[in-house]
């Protein structure tokens, strides 16, 4: 993986600004720590950072790439697992290549396909593409939006970068946020509207679509979008076919020129993922896979079942890490520098985020890191097969809002009054449910209930999931680690969308059917377990850590926090008994330790980033 940013000025010579290019550049070092490179012309600078995957010593960029009379430049941000077939046609073709890499592939495709290109790609990706003779810059990002790209326009510049802070290196931009940031930060947050960049004026390009910026202006538009059809296949044929994409996608994406292996957790979709994984290992003769798992430490001597947390991983994984015969490390995670790493999450993500969640997630990348540079993540089945709790229980299936947030109101009285009258949140909640509604491909001669959980997955892939892959994203890529999601090839995806509801949720069980095609993957007892999320600290000392640091934090006048929260309900918050507060306010992780960690990150934000709230 990598770091890509660029600026496009059609009215200005801008050739001469190679330090702009370079501080902006270097913002995303941490994504490439391999190589670095620039390329600038008289109204292009383009900026890369590499992580070397594939051909490490050919695949310096930006790449020149001229063909005749046409001469693109890219900076490119992925993996294409579709390589060898995109090789073949493009050969067929009539084009040449002189490197192993996948990114020589892309400006050949965009050649022969131009805004098609994207379609033909198998993969996880954002790339730039400068076609000189048209005097036109290209931008696409993969299907299920796992790379990231952000963008904006300041006055007659175009900006884009891998991470904000790419963008907001730029002199030019100012780092404000207006009504919809403070909404998108203090009622949807740490999910965020697809689109929105939360600072004023600076866009997500969304996934599954491409922009064309040339003297005519700024074009954006789709590629790929879930199309709802009536599934034909019965359930033998519709089991066997989820088998194969499954195993395809991951052997697909255990491609690599450096040493990989997969995280194991011990439930049904890391599992799945790894055990396969290990079989490939053996039948390409490539020796033992290598397995990671994360646990905090004294986690055996506090956890406590809720209903989102059955179980404990730590057994689950022994059992797994034995039956594929994998190298397996644990590793363990220190409350005190979990807290400590929560800072650094939010620098990570540019933004406050999913708090200790997103800090456990840097720790443990840290610790993969030592050992390999690539590993896949069992990510997204949840989304794509049904597998959390608002696809199941009524009360959050038939909820009036996103099923994860359903709480969100409680978070309204802590906003000072006269800030909560003027953005509006729970209207402003509303819009965004609504707007998510009104795109859902919709299925005529559908049963009422049925089309309800068609919003439901709807929601979870577009709402939820983008959080989780943002989280994936900047946590692995802040260690220079880089993380692939097989659940999310965009064949799976597209096939299991159009698959009803009572095959999904075979056998009465939540991701039934994906139980169903990896049972001959999994022992028995691993197949039936039930789902558990991804694991946190259930240590007391997190919440006393957070707990001291808001106190701090309310006796402290100068705290820009408290120009959004009202600080005296704050502080009557702390003092009640938050060791017995089950407030899950986002998904089923955040909970009360979690709140007070996000308000921490979005004070040092405010302050580090130095905000500007118009």
């Amino acid at each position: 993986m990598c770091g890509i940013t660029g600026w496009i000025n059609l009215e200005q010579d801008i050739s001469n600004q190679k330090e702009i290019l370079d501080a902006m550049n270097i913002q995303v070092e941490h994504r490439g720590p391999d190589a670095t490179g620039t390329w600038i012309s008289e109204h292009v600078a383009l900026g890369h950072r590499r992580l070397s995957i594939i051909d490490p010593a050919n695949g310096i960029q930006p790449m020149v790439k001229q063909m005749g009379e046409q001469k693109y430049v890219i900076v490119y941000n992925g993996e294409l697992y579709n390589m060898d077939e995109l090789r073949s046609t493009l050969l067929s073709k009539g084009y040449h290549f002189t490197t192993k890499c996948d990114t020589e592939l892309i400006p050949a495709a965009f050649s022969a396909w131009r805004e098609d290109a994207p379609k033909e790609l198998n993969g996880i990706f954002a790339f730039a593409i400068w076609d000189e003779a048209r005097e036109e810059l290209f931008i696409a990002r993969d299907r299920i939006g796992v790379k990231p790209l952000f963008y904006t326009m300041v006055g007659d510049s175009l900006l884009f970068g891998s991470e904000l802070k790419s963008i907001l290196a730029h002199p030019d931009v100012p780092k404000e946020i207006d009504e919809e940031g403070l909404n998108e930060l203090l009622v949807m947050g740490p999910a965020r509207t697809p689109g929105i960049g939360v600072f004023r004026n600076i866009h997500e390009l969304k996934p599954g679509h491409w922009l064309r910026f040339n003297r005519d202006g700024l074009t954006i538009r789709p590629y790929w979008e879930l199309v709802s059809d009536f599934h034909q296949d019965d359930l033998p044929t519709t089991i066997a076919t989820v088998r194969e994409l499954f195993q395809d996608a991951v052997g697909r994406q255990l491609v690599s020129d450096v040493p990989i292996g997969t995280m194991l957790s011990g439930g049904l979709d890391s599992s799945a993922m790894a055990a396969y994984a290990a079989f490939v290992f053996k039948q390409e003769n490539r020796g033992i896979l290598h397995t990671f798992s994360v646990d905090y430490i004294d986690n055996d001597k506090y956890f406590k079942q809720n209903e989102f947390q059955p179980n404990s991983d730590a057994p689950w994984v022994k059992v797994m890490a034995e039956h594929i015969g994998s190298e397996h490390h644990n590793v363990v995670l220190d409350n005190e520098q979990l807290y400590e790493t929560l800072i650094d999450a939010m620098r990570a993500r540019d933004l406050p985020g999913m708090a200790d969640v997103d800090a456990s997630l840097i720790l443990f990348s840290k610790a993969i890191k030592e050992d390999l540079t690539v590993i896949l993540s069992g990510e997204c089945a949840d989304e794509v097969f049904g597998g959390y709790p608002w696809f199941h229980r009524d009360e959050l299936v038939n909820a009036d809002t996103f099923p994860w947030a359903k709480l969100s109101h409680l978070r309204i009285p802590f906003l000072r009054h006269e800030l909560a009258e003027h953005i509006r949140p729970l209207e402003y909640i509303d819009n965004r449910y609504q707007e998510a509604l009104s795109e859902v491909p919709r299925l005529q001669e559908e049963s009422a209930k049925d089309a309800r959980i068609r919003e439901i997955f709807y929601l979870s892939l577009t709402r939820w999931m983008p959080t989780l892959l943002d989280r994936k994203d900047r946590m692995s890529m802040a260690c220079g680690l880089e993380v692939r999601v097989p659940f999310c090839d965009h064949r799976l995806v597209e096939y299991v969308w159009n698959v009803p509801w009572s095959m999904k949720y075979l056998g009465n069980r939540e991701k039934g059917l994906l139980r169903q095609a990896v049972s001959h993957l999994l022992p028995k007892e691993v197949m039936e377990r039930k789902k558990s999320p991804y694991p946190k600290t259930h240590h007391p000392g997190y919440l006393t850590f957070v707990t001291r640091k808001m106190h701090e934090l309310v006796e402290n006048n100068n705290a820009p926090l408290f120009e959004l929260l009202d600080r005296e309900k704050v502080k009557r918050f702390l003092e009640t008994d938050l060791k017995n507060k089950h407030l899950p306010w986002f998904g089923q992780l955040m909970n009360v330790p979690a709140l007070l960690a996000y308000w921490l990150q979005l004070n040092e934000w405010l302050v580090s980033y130095r905000v500007s709230i118009k």
